[in-house]
């Protein structure tokens, strides 16, 4: 059986054909520039490419490329769109509407874009995906599969703000948390490759990259995380500032005449990394410029890993102990210093690597921990579309 897998933005639409027999990725690529433009890169699992410009003004030319693409030509994968059982979607915000994956229906699509106020950047954006699939590949099922679902089950204790509750009444204005998709697959990664039941366990996820976001994972269920309303909140992140004190974008608003829109383009694209260092939003690019001695990329890193590892001490608290760490993310799964950091100094907490092994596993799947810790440290890569799939393969499945 066969699964496409689509994470569409506003100006792009990525994608993954999985081979559920074995698991393995058929082919994936990008057709961005949507509106703009177009363009497609296409890659195959023996090696094949298909990169070239195109006309995508709107997402429906750019699924009918890909249906071509799949289907005809020097890189096509299969020989009739019929192949394709299913199709999955990941979906940012499903609000307090969808507290798991659902198969895809008019309603369904109507309740996502009656929450694009929560999400403007994205849910718009994955209505007008929704749509067009629709229109190309008809009847065949859809599943849509919600990064903020996974948090559903945090209770008001951690996901209530403390302002006027009208707002949560009349905006829905709570934490709602995300990279919930990829939190629930390394979770459950883990409980299979150490042979426990997620049900027995105590997991701190670290999802470390250009958005960062921690995780508490109590027998299998998120009860609490870093980020918040928006992905805006928590750790310090490439662009985004993470928690800020409020005043403090009163206090700039006034004194800078910035208005609502500045302040959020302000926090979100010209801070985090960036702003503090002045050099880059990207962690190696900060990395490189602190062997080189530059002060401010220092603090970048110093306030980074200060702020993690104080998330893993506040979450141990939370659950009453810790069974494990994971560390996932372009940054999580690739950056040997940072766990080295992160993890020193927490032999109270039971967590103590292998220094070695951590640098030896860079970028692998690999069990980190010092022999004598008491709480397992693991790099586990992340597959958020293996995930989707296998969410739509199981709603489909039950039809």
């Amino acid at each position: 059986m066969k699964i496409l897998v689509i994470n569409a933005g506003s100006s792009s639409l990525k994608y993954q054909l999985i081979d559920m027999d074995d698991e393995g990725v058929i082919a994936k690529g990008n057709c961005d520039r949507i509106g703009v433009g177009g363009h497609i890169c296409h890659k195959t699992c023996d090696g094949r490419v298909l990169d070239e410009d195109c006309s995508f003004p709107t997402h429906t030319e750019a699924f009918q490329k890909l249906v071509e693409t799949l289907v005809h030509g020097d890189a096509a994968v299969i020989k009739d769109i019929s192949e394709i059982s299913a199709i999955g979607h990941r979906i940012v915000q499903g609000a307090e509407l969808f507290s798991e994956s659902t198969i895809v229906t008019d309603d369904v699509i109507n309740k996502i874009e009656s929450i694009s106020d929560l999400a403007p950047l994205h849910n718009p954006a994955h209505v007008l995906a929704l749509r067009a699939c629709k229109k190309v590949f008809g009847d065949i099922p859809q599943v849509v599969v919600f990064d903020t679902a996974f948090h559903q089950t945090m209770p008001p204790r951690a996901y209530m703000y403390g302002i006027p509750y009208e707002y949560y009444e009349k905006y829905h204005v709570r934490k709602y948390g995300f990279h919930g998709t990829s939190h629930r697959y390394v979770t459950g990664e883990l409980a299979r490759l150490i042979g426990k039941d997620i049900k027995d366990l105590k997991i701190i996820s670290c999802h470390l990259g250009n958005g960062s976001s921690i995780c508490c994972v109590n027998g299998g269920k998120s009860v609490d995380t870093s980020m918040g309303f928006t992905p805006l909140d928590g750790l310090i992140m490439g662009t985004r500032s993470g928690s800020v004190d409020a005043s403090v974008v009163t206090f700039l608003a006034e004194k800078e005449k910035i208005s609502a829109k500045e302040m959020s383009d302000l926090l979100n694209k010209k801070s985090g990394y960036l702003g503090i260092s002045g050099i880059s939003s990207d962690n190696r690019d900060i990395t490189a410029a602190c062997e080189q001695g530059h002060e401010r990329a220092k603090l970048v890193l110093d306030i980074q890993r200060y702020q993690i590892k104080k998330y893993i001490g506040a979450y141990t608290a939370v659950m009453n102990g810790l069974d494990a760490v994971i560390f996932t993310g372009g940054i999580g799964e690739n950056a040997w210093d940072l766990r080295e950091t992160v993890c020193s100094d927490m032999e109270f907490f039971g967590i103590k690597i292998d220094k070695e092994k951590n640098k030896a596993q860079n970028g692998k799947l690999a069990n980190i921990s010092a022999p004598d810790a008491r709480v397992q440290c693991w790099i586990v890569p992340t597959n958020e579309e293996l995930l989707i799939a296998r969410d739509t393969l199981a709603l489909i499945s039950k039809k």
